[in-house]
């Protein structure tokens, strides 16, 4: 079962669509969108945790900038329009915008009071720097864009965490790739994921570059690991 609640908040009020499980309380994952919105992918993606046991919640990144976005051809013009967004987006009011939604999970009557946050491409970014500023119970990454630009907070990033990334990602090049993983490295709440040969967006379910033996072993780790920090 699935719904979109407005959330109220200081700065303005946005959508959050919501797939449920089929019992509760259960633990929440606040899923964070790529430049496309959320969208049919973003939707699968939250039914496909709701069938683990946990209640999704997909925020609107975007909505200073406009409401509703929902991407799904992966055309020039669709690229052009999120890659705009994107440039524009102030990621200090987005994470602002997530631990909004990181407090409305823990306070769901169905929730068992533990949330994790997950994201893809710029939702990666933004979990990234959600769980360095701020206080989630979990948190997933996958080929988070920009993240070399944002190492600082790696010293205050204390909660659990795995990052997925593809060896042959267009958007993280190596040397960025490397960065990264040289921050992160000998942090023990921190887990780092390769896959040989991966491009960007490798878990995108009707990608380009869509991987599914990738995208399925870097799922089932994903799964493991929220129920092992979420119940």
């Amino acid at each position: 079962m699935s719904e979109y609640r407005d959330l109220r908040t200081p700065e303005g009020t946005f959508s959050v669509y919501i797939e449920w499980p089929a019992a509760t309380p259960a633990p929440v994952v606040v899923l964070l969108h790529e430049v496309f919105g959320v969208n049919n992918d973003m939707r699968q993606s939250c039914r496909e945790l709701a069938d683990q046991g946990f209640i999704a919640l997909a925020p609107e990144l975007f909505w200073r900038k406009e409401r509703g976005l929902d991407l799904n051809h992966w055309s020039e013009a669709e690229w052009k329009k999120g890659l705009g967004l994107y440039d524009a987006y102030d990621f200090d009011q987005g994470v602002g915008d997530v631990e909004a939604v990181v407090a409305m999970g823990r306070a769901l009557p169905e929730s068992n009071g533990k949330v994790g946050v997950m994201g893809y491409c710029l939702g990666g970014l933004m979990t990234f720097l959600t769980a360095a500023r701020s206080k989630v119970d979990a948190a997933v990454v996958y080929y988070g864009g920009g993240t070399q630009n944002h190492l600082k907070d790696a010293d205050t990033l204390h909660s659990p965490l795995i990052m997925h990334q593809g060896t042959d990602d267009e958007f993280i090049p190596p040397d960025a790739q490397a960065k990264i993983k040289a921050a992160l490295e000998g942090k023990p709440n921190v887990t780092f994921y390769a896959y040989p040969g991966c491009s960007h967006a490798f878990a995108r379910h009707t990608g380009v570059h869509y991987d599914a033996d990738a995208a399925k072993l870097a799922n089932g780790r994903t799964y493991a690991f929220l129920h092992q920090f979420l119940g």
